[in-house]
């Protein structure tokens, strides 16, 4: 089971689990990453720690934390400088970063961990609307890859360098995220089916509709898509007509599986292209 919603500690995480943490001070993004990490190496998971800044500064750091030091010591932490890694104009290549870190999992498998954890400030890597649009189609296609492999990330982000719309974009591709950083999550579960939770209102119109799109609605046998909407509180009808115009250009029927009073009535009145309900058990 993944954990999901919002998150006021970096404690508690499974091996599956993504963790997107908006923060506005340094100091706290430092101080969730070493719970995640060391949640992580009481698993059993072989952790990283992935950042910018001078390594040694940053091994110093995490080594105020005696089960990290410890960690350190053993290898079953280790400490990268994003630093130099990526050009000022490159984007992240959604689907060579998987592979990087399905290969970091197998690997860590076969030494004898039970899976692989990272903790990775990545502000850098979105802060123009290239990267950031890349980026975020990363952040789902990992997140497909954590719902069956025992891989699991806490993805920082500096709200004090990105705007909120930026962070919404990729807190909403998350299971869980750090408080106030997104009024929905549309991200697979534990099976690969997507999950919609949280509420829908004309504020999220825009990063609804790009979450649709970085997100892939892949079809089921006769190009049905199941999205699991029992989380989902509130939505209005622009959500919904977003929703309706994903499911027709990618020729497919979404099948919104929710209890949502406002889904319902919306569904009940008009006609939603594409968009049929099914009521949650």
């Amino acid at each position: 089971m993944r954990r999901t919603g919002v998150s006021s500690a970096g404690r508690g995480f499974g091996p599956h689990d993504h963790l997107c943490w908006g923060y506005d001070d340094p100091a706290d993004f430092r101080a969730r990453a070493v719970e995640f990490l060391a949640d992580g190496v009481a698993l059993g998971l072989k952790t990283s720690f992935v950042a910018p800044g001078e390594a040694g500064r940053l091994t110093e750091q995490l080594s105020r934390s005696a089960p990290l030091a410890k960690a350190l010591r053993e290898g079953s932490l280790t400490v990268e400088s994003l630093d130099g890694v990526y050009g000022e104009d490159e984007v992240v290549d959604p689907e060579t970063q998987v592979a990087t870190y399905a290969a970091a999992t197998e690997a860590a498998l076969a030494e004898g961990y039970r899976g692989y954890r990272v903790a990775a400030e990545a502000t850098g890597l979105v802060r123009t609307p290239a990267r950031l649009a890349r980026f975020t189609r990363y952040e789902h296609r990992i997140d497909r890859y954590m719902a069956a492999h025992p891989f699991s990330a806490m993805c920082g982000y500096d709200q004090r360098e990105l705007d909120e719309a930026a962070i919404v974009q990729l807190a909403s591709l998350h299971p869980a995220a750090s408080r106030g950083a997104t009024p929905f999550r549309l991200h697979p579960d534990s099976d690969g089916v997507l999950s919609l939770s949280g509420e829908l209102d004309h504020g999220t119109v825009e990063p609804f509709t790009l979450a649709l799109e970085r997100a892939q609605l892949l079809p089921e046998a006769g190009r049905r898509v199941v999205i699991d909407g029992r989380g989902l509180e509130f939505t209005d009808h622009r959500n919904l007509l977003a929703l309706s115009d994903a499911a027709v250009r990618q020729d497919v029927t979404v099948v919104l599986r929710t209890g949502c009073p406002s889904a319902r009535r919306l569904l009940e009145l008009f006609e939603v292209p594409g968009v049929t309900l099914e009521q949650a058990a």
